[in-house]
């Protein structure tokens, strides 16, 4: 064999590498993101399966605050029913749990029965724990979505990218009501 041969076979199993290369690393990249995703689902399940039990320990104590207790209800049952693909209404429903929890928990400040019940206690604890990881899930989302989205716009595998029809996801954002300053009264 020739040696313009050689270098030609050279040439051609080195971009063969490459495009392995990035295609598998596309394809790491891309069910990365979605293993985050599943995490802040484990975490909203968490949250939905202790719902019932801060309601009913909630319930005895504050009877005329049904309302509140009602909405979250209703809330984690529309959650529960939410397609699993459709993250931007799920984010939307288990945003408004979480306002909703805070209200619940606001409650007991003026039930300090209910403020000394162990189990409320208890129940918070595990909640806000909960809380906790739901909001570092969804940053660990954003990191993945970001690696994954810098795969598809960097060369070489942008171009694998396209071949293959790889789509960008998008980043979790904070609802707009949140990132608004409270409003102090003096």
């Amino acid at each position: 064999m020739s040696p313009l041969l050689w270098i030609i076979l050279a040439i051609i199993v080195l971009i063969v590498a490459i495009y392995i290369t990035a295609y598998n690393g596309l394809q790491r990249a891309k069910v990365y993101t979605e293993e985050s995703w599943s995490q802040i689902d484990v975490q909203l399940k968490r949250r939905n399966d202790l719902i019932p039990n801060l309601v009913e320990t909630v319930k005895g104590y504050a009877k005329h605050e049904s309302e509140t207790l009602e909405k979250v209800v209703q809330l984690r049952n529309q959650l529960t029913e939410t397609p699993a693909g459709d993250h931007e209404e799920t984010l939307k429903v288990s945003n408004q749990i979480t306002d909703s929890l805070k209200t619940i928990f606001a409650l007991s400040e003026n039930y300090p029965d209910l403020k000394a019940n162990q189990n409320f206690l208890s129940l918070q604890e595990e909640l806000t724990n909960t809380e906790n990881k739901i909001a570092y899930s969804r940053q660990l989302y954003n990191s993945s979505a970001a690696q994954y989205d810098q795969k598809l716009l960097t060369f070489p595998s942008n171009i694998v990218a396209k071949i293959h029809h790889f789509t960008k996801v998008d980043y979790l954002e904070t609802p707009k009501e949140e990132k608004e300053a409270p409003k102090v009264k003096f």
